[in-house]
């Protein structure tokens, strides 16, 4: 593209209101291409491209304000009363959420957000399926990944369980518990049960050690929920079809696994083991980062930088300072430290919470994929309290379309 058509990377983040740093995360986004100059040096931006998504950013910002008046069909911006991230922070229904995480259970913070008693959650009636079925299907399953065991067996067993989703509260609630303990038992490949999920996950992990124990705890509550979050969003997108809760949470569980949302631990837990085996951690990441600025596209590095927490992403700090209070004597938790701070002094980037998982899975020794096993168990019960308050809606999320094609005459 010609010099007159195209921006530096300066211009480009000027036009765009945004640091550098962030249009290279655009471009790793997919949301802007770049090309290089004639001599090859620097890399340059379409003009058009940036501008069109200037304009974007703007309507975005509007959109809060005019959507509900224009989309009166179905609203693209959603009110929730379920969690608030704002100012560095995550609240559950007010409360927050790190503090919760500190001396609640996964079932206290259900209670929590699907606005009913934990003695309701502890006292739900058993998933009515019978043993036998049950084993089988784990039988079955048992070379899969938790993952793909769980998005078989959940549908499975929707199949033979009552779907009366929208019936009643207690029929709502009853599905809920079977739901969450459902999708636990597919991905640790055991026997649905009552027993609080952390403790649950400790057994089959074989983590014996108290603290440890409570850090898995703490993951769990820590991922129950983020807002509207790509897997959430198409949880409640589900739901307002009048589709039932297994239905809508198997959607989420498949969103959730991509690599650009909980699926990412699989990425950063390869990022943790190539950093572990590099002779020169700061060689190493340089090349990292250098692969990067020559186009090759994806994150600059998985785990590290999140839009929603300029500061610091909390779940990660929380999680990482819970698990250096608890890591094995020989451990690669400083191998892991090592490479934070590194990228922290390099790029300014501050773990997320899909790094924290991957460390904790690393350090304690865990099961290829537990990081990713955590973020799925503890959001589950997100999932369920959005297709909760979406039923109380009533309403179908249909948003529209900007058409930016050709218009024919």
């Amino acid at each position: 593209m010609s010099s007159s058509d195209s921006l530096t990377a300066a211009e480009a983040a000027a036009e765009l209101g945004i640091s550098v740093a962030t249009l290279y995360a655009y471009v790793s986004r997919g949301l802007l291409s770049s090309s290089p100059d004639a001599q090859g040096k620097q890399r340059r931006y379409d003009a058009r491209e940036v501008r069109r998504l200037a304009r974007r950013k703007a309507d975005g910002k509007r959109a809060g304000k005019v959507a509900q008046k224009v989309l009166d069909w179905g609203v693209p911006v959603l009110e929730s009363s379920i969690t608030l991230v704002a100012d560095g922070r995550l609240l559950y229904r007010g409360r927050d959420a790190m503090a919760l995480a500190r001396t609640e259970s996964l079932e206290d913070i259900a209670a929590l957000l699907w606005e009913c008693s934990a003695a309701r959650i502890a006292d739900a009636p058993a998933v009515p399926l019978a043993a036998a079925q049950w084993a089988a299907w784990l039988k079955l399953w048992s070379d899969s990944t938790p993952l793909d065991r769980a998005l078989v067996l959940l549908p499975a067993a929707a199949a033979q369980l009552p779907r009366v989703w929208a019936l009643g509260r207690e029929a709502q609630l009853d599905n809920a518990c079977a739901v969450m303990r459902l999708l636990a038992a597919g991905m640790m490949s055991a026997a649905p049960s009552n027993a609080p999920l952390h403790r649950q996950l400790a057994s089959v992990w074989q983590v014996r050690n108290r603290q440890q124990a409570a850090l898995l705890r703490a993951a769990l509550v820590a991922c129950a929920d983020h807002e509207l979050n790509a897997s959430t969003f198409t949880v409640r997108c589900i739901t307002s079809t009048g589709t039932h809760l297994f239905g809508a949470v198997a959607g989420g569980l498949a969103a959730l696994a991509g690599p650009r949302h909980g699926g990412e631990t699989v990425r950063i837990a390869a990022l943790l083991e190539e950093a572990s085996r590099a002779a020169d951690l700061d060689r190493f990441l340089a090349t990292r980062l250098s692969r990067h600025e020559q186009g090759v596209q994806g994150p600059v590095l998985s785990g590290f930088g999140h839009p929603l927490y300029p500061d610091g992403d909390p779940r990660a700090r929380l999680l990482l300072d819970l698990l250096r209070e608890c890591a094995p004597a020989r451990s690669p938790l400083g191998e892991i430290e090592a490479l934070a701070r590194a990228v922290r002094d390099t790029t300014g980037a501050k773990p997320t919470v899909d790094f924290a998982l991957a460390a904790i899975e690393r350090v304690l020794g865990l099961p290829a994929g537990a990081a990713f096993t955590l973020f799925a168990v503890g959001r589950v019960v997100g999932w369920i309290a959005h297709a909760m308050e979406q039923t109380r809606d009533g309403s179908l999320i249909r948003p529209r379309a900007r058409y930016v094609g050709e218009v024919g005459g």
